[in-house]
């Protein structure tokens, strides 16, 4: 069966002139049969560039909105539309509207992590690879609200020096890492270096040798020295280390460390997507045209 399902899967990305693209934390099956795997910065960069007009995204709503948002005349199918993001929802436009009330001579800086409701009132978007960079650019006289995630939040202003106005918002799988998870596995494997991604906890964070966003985190175990790694993100990223870095070894941080909207994509789904050209993504012009100079102005600076 799953012989078949490739064989359609490929066949249909054909006839539709389509691009599969892969988040890294998607099932190794999914990641397999996609075009292109990469983290949030990479697919929105896929999305804006490609000539494909049928884009399917295999990863979360916010991913696939975003890629609509910079692409309003192709066709954007997520396979699986129940497919969402907890920390998307814990920003709304409307709170944020009352956020910058408060704040007027603010910039908003949203992760990209969030809807194009909260995309449409904000000033600049930013991923895990780039937010650094984005929170740099701003003038210093200015105020930062940053939404969604406070622990990246707190990564960004501890590189950068610029304390922000931190929306409550955190990832949940992320946000349960504890330091006494990441010392036991130091513990079992003491030679193996600790490496997390910056939406973990500040404490955990401080006891990292490296804090990077999951392309960041592949390029470091890809130049590495070192031939054991301890990986604080979510574990579908194990298969794509272990694909890259055959010769490495990779330790989960937590044995629970699994985002399960990250994991409803499979190839029935995806194969029904291009064969009905099902769930497709649309987002209100009006929102869409905010939305879209805040992610096109991420995409000028990186």
């Amino acid at each position: 069966m799953t012989k078949e399902l490739i064989e359609f899967i490929t066949r249909r990305k054909n006839e539709l002139n389509a691009l599969v693209v892969s988040h890294f934390y998607q099932l190794p099956e999914i990641q397999e049969v996609a075009d292109f795997v990469g983290d949030s910065l990479q697919l929105a960069r896929q999305a804006a560039e490609t000539d494909a007009q049928v884009v399917v995204y295999c990863g979360v709503h916010f991913m696939a909105e975003s890629a609509k948002i910079l692409s309003p005349n192709k066709t954007i199918l997520l396979p699986e539309v129940n497919a969402g993001c907890p920390m998307a929802d814990m920003a709304t436009g409307e709170a944020l509207r009352a956020k910058k009330a408060e704040h007027p001579n603010s910039v908003v800086v949203s992760y990209v992590n969030t809807s194009a409701e909260v995309k449409a009132e904000t000033d600049i978007c930013c991923t895990s690879s780039n937010a650094v960079s984005i929170v740099k650019s701003i003038p210093l006289d200015k105020e930062i609200i940053f939404v969604p995630d406070q622990n990246l939040g707190s990564y960004i202003e501890n590189q950068t020096g610029r304390k922000m106005i931190m929306w409550e918002g955190y990832c949940p799988i992320h946000n349960n890492l504890t330091v006494d998870e990441v010392m036991e596995q130091k513990r079992l494997h003491p030679e193996a270096k600790i490496v997390v991604h910056p939406e973990v906890p500040e404490s955990v964070a401080h006891i990292a040798d490296v804090v990077s966003s999951t392309s960041g985190i592949l390029d470091y175990v890809k130049n590495s020295s070192d031939k054991e790694f301890i990986i604080g993100t979510e574990v579908g990223f194990l298969y794509t280390l272990s694909q890259h870095c055959p010769d490495k070894t990779f330790y989960i941080a937590r044995p629970e460390f699994t985002c399960q909207d990250m994991k409803v994509i499979t190839l029935e789904r995806l194969a029904n997507a291009l064969d009905k050209l099902e769930h497709q993504i649309e987002v209100p012009e009006d929102i869409r045209k905010k939305a879209y100079d805040s992610l096109d102005r991420m995409l000028k600076i990186t």
